[in-house]
């Protein structure tokens, strides 16, 4: 599937991923290939995401909003 997370200053990750587990203020979750249409409040803590390549990579985020649909995530946070 498609990640984006954007900060309102940069880019911070635009690719492939397997799955992405997000800090929403109902508690985290994590979103996989086909995973049901969702836009979810964040909060602060970590974005975890697997790519391809199953490389982890952790993003630290002060909150923010996630918009799943299509196998496309958008993830809008404040570092």
């Amino acid at each position: 599937m498609v990640v984006e997370i954007i900060t309102p200053e940069s880019c911070l990750f635009k690719g492939e991923a397997s799955s992405v587990t997000v800090p929403s203020v109902q508690g985290p979750f994590t979103m996989l290939q086909h995973h049901a249409a969702i836009v979810a409040i964040l909060e602060s803590g970590l974005v975890k995401l697997i790519d391809n390549d199953q490389q982890q990579h952790i993003f630290a985020i002060k909150g923010g909003f996630c918009e799943q649909h299509d196998d496309q995530i958008i993830i809008c946070a404040e570092e």
